[in-house]
Parts: structure tokens; sequence; C-alpha cells
């Protein structure tokens, strides 16, 4: 089972901030999981195809193509701005 969290617009889009799901046999990597997730309608699809989203897994900043494991916690969000 993976934790998968939501943040900022992101987070209003989908209508969720966070969630539990097992992970299906063959998802072993982000663009997997991504994948996966954004098979559930246009929204996700689109909402998570943003290229420009930020990934952590387990508090960590990751490049697109790090693996997920069972026991991870997923957080995708949009580019923090300021001024």
């Amino acid at each position: 089972m993976v934790q998968l969290r939501y943040f900022a617009s992101l987070r209003e889009t989908l209508g969720v901030a966070d969630e539990q799901v097992d992970l299906p046999d063959g998802i072993a990597d982000l663009p997997a999981l991504t994948g996966w997730l954004q098979e559930r309608n246009d929204t996700w699809r689109t909402a998570l195809g943003d290229p420009h989203l930020h990934v952590a897994i387990n508090q960590a900043i990751v490049k697109p193509d790090c693996p997920v494991s069972d026991g991870d916690e997923v957080a995708w969000f949009p580019p923090v701005t300021g001024g």
C-alpha cells in the first residue's frame, strides 16, 4: 500500500487531499503509478499530466523515473510561486 498526497491547486482540481492505494501488479515506478492514476478520468489525466508538477517520494523531491514501492508516500504538488 502507498500513501498518495495531492497539494494546493492539484488537491482542489482532483477533489482529494490524500488516499491510500494498493499498488497494482506491474506498477513499480513513478511513470507507471501516474499513468495508472490518470486512467481514472480526464480530470486526473490532465491534472497529473502537467509537466510542471513536482513529485516527492518519502518527502524527497525525485526525478520522473523514480521507483515506487509498498510503504512509500508519494506527493504531487505544483511549483511554488511567490513574491
